[in-house]
């Protein structure tokens, strides 16, 4: 034990779970076969580390630390519930005697780590999992989402995403679906799955859905390092080094996001100073390797247009023309609502307001997807922007205050309180924020 108590125990507790949380409850999966087990253990360590830490210090491996404790506390839950019900007493009696046989494993420091991390994704992105459910999970489970953030990236309510998650939870514990890595020849049915919870995990990251900066920092370094372990495992594959390069290029710009008084600053007005050139560097070179492999897919049109952005010379030069027609090649290949409205922000800045309008009035015209925009703060956000520019002003400052009703990061709220500000005094002063 360290010498670490009081504030400072809870404070690196919290720093703890964070950057480990993944591979503790990995772990756990891996020794128990049982989400739900895993989880509800991984809890009681957590509170048993929040009683201890600050009276007695932080561990010198508080990841093993946690690891243990979690893992004694699921005995504990197998043993009780062993009692409570004679039926099922042989089956936890062999699940307890499993787990204890592991007490004696090296420490997962120790082990290979990313296999821990990737046998869980593998696991919830089994093809008996319906598609949505999968990405969903793994959110939930390896990224340390809660239920709530898991539901805004699916433009869906709380308690619908939580009964999607137990479905999916059940159908791995009924179906007995093995918590492995797969043989590489059956990768290819579970990788596109893979690299889109990848993806949503650096996106609820770099997108500031409320969480402190520092969460948002360990989902989106979480997120780059699993694209890093899979780029390595399939040197091939052309998707896995776009999505690398993606998360790279949106990664090194993240300092230049947040002006000095706080507010949202958009990307072509960034200090590009500020910009990490050694991680753009990284991403255009991934970039490159993916171009290098066959096929184009969904994340190699978006690596394209993070590139395009990251080597304009300045935000006046950024060739919004070229991005547009990357966007109508992206919906093409990926239709859906929220390609829709970047791609509309684009075309704007090509070809006028009134372009980037016509592009999002149909979404409007759709039931089904209006209801899903309904609570989706970046449509509102890119309309009212747009209204705006094309002097509609009454419809500018609804849509604004739909957008900021619905926003959860402060920067972005001051960043449209201006607009909105402005709106109403002059109509048009600038274009619809793209990040």
């Amino acid at each position: 034990m360290t010498g670490v108590a009081g504030g400072a125990g809870h404070a690196a507790l919290e720093q703890i779970v964070r950057e480990e949380a993944g591979l503790v409850l990995a772990a756990l999966v891996a020794s128990c076969g049982d989400l739900d087990l895993a989880e509800e253990a991984f809890q009681d360590a957590v509170e048993t580390a929040l009683e201890r830490w600050p009276r007695d210090g932080v561990p010198q491996r508080p990841a093993a630390w946690l690891t243990t404790a979690a893992r004694r506390r699921a005995i504990d839950r197998l043993r009780h519930g062993a009692m409570r019900s004679g039926k099922s007493a042989a089956l936890r009696a062999s699940e307890l005697a499993r787990l204890a046989a592991r007490e004696d494993e090296p420490d997962p420091e120790q082990a290979a780590v990313p296999d821990e991390r990737l046998r869980l994704i593998f696991t919830c992105c089994h093809p008996a999992l319906a598609p949505e459910a999968r990405v969903a999970l793994t959110l939930r489970t390896l990224g340390g989402l809660s239920t709530a953030a898991v539901a805004r990236s699916f433009l869906v309510s709380e308690v619908t995403m939580a009964k999607r998650l137990e479905r999916a939870k059940q159908k791995i514990r009924d179906a007995q679906i093995p918590y492995r890595v797969p043989a590489p020849d059956a990768w290819a049915e579970r990788i596109r799955s893979v690299l889109a919870v990848v993806y949503l995990i650096f996106n609820e990251g770099y997108t500031a859905t409320g969480s402190s900066d520092a969460d948002r920092r360990a989902l989106c370094a979480e997120a780059i390092r699993l694209a890093g372990i899979l780029a390595a495992l399939l040197p091939d594959e052309g998707e896995v080094h776009a999505l690398s390069a993606l998360v790279l290029l949106h990664d090194a710009r993240s300092d230049a996001r947040v002006g000095d008084d706080g507010s949202l600053v958009p990307l072509d007005e960034q200090d590009r100073a500020r910009w990490r050139h050694a991680e753009l560097g990284a991403g255009l070179a991934a970039l490159q390797r993916a171009a290098h492999c066959p096929g184009r897919g969904p994340y190699q049109v978006q690596a394209a247009i993070a590139a395009a952005h990251a080597t304009a010379p300045s935000g006046a030069e950024t060739p919004w023309r070229a991005i547009a027609a990357l966007y109508a090649e992206l919906e093409a290949i990926h239709p859906s609502p929220v390609v829709r409205v970047n791609r509309a922000v684009a075309e704007s800045r090509a070809s006028g307001a009134r372009a980037g309008l016509a592009l999002l009035e149909p979404l409007a015209l759709d039931a089904r997807l209006h209801a899903r925009l309904a609570a989706y703060q970046p449509y509102h956000a890119a309309r009212a922007d747009l209204l705006r520019q094309a002097g509609r002003r009454d419809e500018a400052r609804e849509a604004y205050a739909r957008a900021i009703e619905l926003c959860r990061d402060e920067s972005e709220r001051r960043f449209l309180e201006r607009r909105r500000a402005e709106s109403r005094a002059n109509g048009s002063s600038g274009p619809a924020r793209h990040r």
